[in-house]
């Protein structure tokens, strides 16, 4: 993409609405809009890392054996009376009525659903396991919206349901969720903390949030540091193994971690106190185990082997797909901007022309645009007829992880400046070698084209 014809609209100063960096740099990165309180239209700079992290989700789900589908935003409100939850989201719920004066809602979530949609089309445990998901805007009518995308009314959010026969299968969906959503968050450059936490209107005996450690959390965490030294990695993992998935979740959640509403000060007090940590939290994600709660209540059940009628086991899972941005850039940026991750990033790589209209630049830039495509990758070519410090600040500003940087002195000595936007260094490189350093970087990283 050339910058001289995308939509771009960069702020120069810091709006006076936002109140923690992610908002700040998604408005002056032009990446969203206020359209009413708590919801936002997605410019396309903002549009392409939500399709992004997206991607990701959807991969990650599929490779665990999840089926995607798409359910829709507004509900009747016959299945939330039938399960007896109308009552339980109070204000939150956004309720509405149509032409006809039949009572809607805006869904805050899908249990009730999907529910009703596996009770219509499964009758037998030989259609078991069943794991269903979509990616879908919510809507929950926050009392008071703040931080941008943190804590918006709207939000895009990946939800998924498991059916079981029985309860030791349930659980293995819960650990296949929690392994599925450790690779998700590595994948995006982050480092997702999954903790013993509270179910909620939800429900459930079984749960743990995923939390990104940042001074901006709305969460206070109680933690075992040892915790922060664990990595997923690019370890195979056979989700069809119980004993491989419920020893990553052995691993990942035997030190202590907990949330403020689950936090125990005496299991607390036997971490070494070296290693005891009190910070702030992001959630990004929520996975439960909640047994027959729903299946009971709309009478999902399944005929099993013994031929008799039992309600199945269930569970929910949710990634939030537009939190995640926001918290993305909580946990990477500086004062001078956005610093994407390799694995979310809107363009691998910015080309910076120091003096467009110089035929020898012109020519290069467009040599390096034209390689790095063939190559598979997007650039971001700045190809506009504006001073290198406003160059440098946008591309700052954007948090593109790479950049070449070319001018008339350098081409003079056959090189181009290649700069790592989370280190700073800089290297002279031939522009060939600059496009191959750029492309062996991002063959480690499973990055989809996007939007």
């Amino acid at each position: 993409m050339r910058l001289s014809r995308y939509f771009l609209p960069v702020l120069k100063e810091n709006p006076s609405e936002a109140q923690i960096v992610s908002h700040r740099y998604m408005l002056r990165a032009g990446m969203i809009k206020q359209s009413a309180a708590g919801i936002y239209s997605w410019l396309p700079l903002g549009f392409k890392v939500l399709k992004k992290i997206e991607t990701i989700v959807h991969e990650e789900q599929m490779r665990a054996g999840h089926i995607p589908m798409l359910m829709p935003t507004l509900q009747s409100v016959d299945l939330w009376k039938e399960s007896g939850r109308y009552d339980d989201y109070g204000q939150e719920m956004l309720r509405i009525s149509d032409r006809h004066g039949r009572d809607m809602l805006y869904g805050p979530t899908n249990e009730e659903l999907i529910t009703d949609i596996f009770r219509s089309h499964v009758g037998s445990y030989k259609d078991l396991p069943l794991t269903l998901y979509h990616i879908q805007w919510k809507f929950r009518d926050e009392i008071r919206p703040r931080f941008g995308v943190m804590r918006g009314r709207e939000f895009y959010m990946k939800d998924g349901y498991n059916f079981d026969l029985t309860k030791e299968d349930a659980l293995h969906a819960y650990n296949r969720h929690l392994v599925s959503y450790l690779r998700s968050y590595e994948r995006m450059g982050l480092q997702a903390i999954p903790m013993r936490a509270d179910g909620g209107p939800i429900g459930g005996d079984y749960t743990h949030e995923f939390l990104v450690l940042a001074d901006t959390g709305e969460s206070e965490v109680f933690y075992d540091s040892a915790v922060t030294d664990l990595t997923f990695g690019d370890r195979a993992i056979d989700y069809d193994s119980v004993e491989q998935c419920q020893g990553v979740l052995e691993e990942f959640t035997s030190k202590y971690a907990r949330t403020d509403e689950t936090h125990d000060e005496a299991l607390f007090n036997e971490v070494p106190e070296e290693r005891r940590r009190v910070a702030r939290g992001i959630e990004v994600g929520q996975i439960f185990y909640f047994g027959t709660k729903y299946s009971e209540a709309l009478g999902a059940n399944v005929q099993g082997p013994d031929g008799k009628q039992s309600p199945v086991h269930m569970g929910s899972h949710g990634i939030g797909v537009s939190r995640l941005l926001g918290a993305i850039i909580e946990a990477s940026h500086d004062d001078k901007g956005i610093i994407w991750p390799e694995g979310v990033t809107p363009f691998h790589c910015g080309i910076v022309n120091l003096k467009q209209g110089d035929a020898e630049a012109d020519a290069a830039c467009e040599s390096l645009y034209e390689a790095l495509t063939a190559a598979g990758l997007e650039p971001l070519y700045d190809d506009r007829k504006e001073r290198a410090g406003g160059k440098f600040a946008t591309m700052d500003l954007i948090g593109l992880p790479w950049r070449i940087t070319v001018g008339p002195r350098g081409l003079k000595n056959g090189v181009v400046e290649l700069t790592s936007r989370r280190s700073g260094e800089s290297e002279e490189l031939s522009p060939e070698a600059a496009v191959q350093k750029i492309v062996e970087i991002y063959a480690n990283h499973q990055t989809g084209r996007g939007f």
